[in-house]
């Protein structure tokens, strides 16, 4: 991966930038916001890991830049400020994660892949999936089935969004548990079966064949009612 870190302290700067070198990804860093900012909004990056403390625009400042310009890419926020009111802020800007000082690298490693693994966020155009009568409105977190609010859990939401990405296409059990749950579960749990009938019981309409279609040793297949 290509990752851009922007961190001002030459120390903290080595340590991260080496230990993501002999991950084998390529590292371009920026030692102030301003730098920072003109690298993410001219190149393409995977991945972002910012300080929040930064000379020139601080981390929050380069964030909002970014999210008021459509940038999408994942972003860490990395600080010394760790109180939660400190984080929600962070979150709250269009930071995707943050990790507080000190940290171990293993840890920062793992919040990476995470972050790599994760879906990138919609664009504008593409706030609302719809598939037959069934509508997934992602900004205002809102689904529907007809003229019926859909009440999901947090999985089934993340669950339900994946499908619809994918509609008419089969995805796999290990599929779903990457993307979804963003682990590697072992393939012989039945979570994601539990969380499918789940949310088939909330989708389906009496009389009418499941929008989840079972294939058999494949995965599953979500289709409008028609189909």
């Amino acid at each position: 991966m290509r990752i851009l870190l922007i961190e001002d302290d030459e120390t903290t700067a080595a340590y991260i930038a080496k230990g993501l070198r002999e991950e084998g990804h390529v590292v371009d860093h920026a030692a102030n916001g301003r730098d920072g900012l003109f690298l993410a909004m001219g190149e393409p990056f995977d991945i972002i890991v910012t300080d929040r403390m930064l000379p020139g625009p601080d981390g929050l400042s380069i964030i909002r830049a970014l999210r008021m310009a459509k940038i999408t890419t994942p972003i860490l926020v990395l600080t010394a400020l760790g109180e939660v009111e400190k984080r929600v802020e962070g979150l709250e800007a269009g930071a995707d994660d943050y990790l507080a000082k000190p940290f171990a690298f293993a840890e920062l490693r793992a919040r990476i892949r995470a972050l790599a693994r994760r879906p990138a966020g919609p664009p504008a155009e593409q706030s609302v999936l719809t598939l037959g009568d069934l509508r997934m409105d992602l900004l205002t977190r809102v689904a529907t089935r007809g003229a019926r609010k859909l009440d999901l859990m947090p999985t089934e939401w993340r669950l339900l969004e994946y499908l619809l990405r994918h509609a008419g296409q089969v995805v796999t059990r290990t599929m779903l548990l990457e993307k979804v749950w963003d682990f590697s579960f072992d393939p012989t749990t039945n979570v994601v079966d539990v969380h499918v009938s789940r949310l088939r019981r909330k989708l389906d309409l009496p009389g009418e064949p499941p929008m989840i279609r079972t294939v058999r040793g494949a995965g599953y297949a979500l289709q409008a009612p028609e189909a």
